[in-house]
């Protein structure tokens, strides 16, 4: 019923932005073959050593809160922060 109030853009829009999102998850999922590349090629004596781990643990949290939003999108929730630092 509440859709039926809707204009058609503002449900084309929402079709829009769920499509946009679907396919930041997509790019983010082709990240995980570099990811592994690189850290293949890491130089196990090097002073600083930089933490793939955390890497793919924030783009899980990144894809993780995107699925959210595109299965309850009205629902506040709360997310653990991201490292955003990747060196040791």
């Amino acid at each position: 019923m509440i859709l039926l109030c809707l204009p058609w853009s503002v449900l084309a829009d929402m079709d829009g932005e769920r499509t946009a999102l679907a396919k930041i998850i997509h790019e983010l999922d082709g990240l995980e073959p570099l990811i592994a590349t690189a850290q293949a090629q890491t130089d196990q004596d090097g002073r600083v050593q930089f933490q793939y781990d955390w890497l793919l643990l924030d783009i899980e949290r990144i894809k993780l809160g995107i699925q959210e939003h595109l299965t309850a999108p009205r629902q506040a929730r709360s997310f653990p922060p991201l490292k955003g630092d990747y060196r040791r």
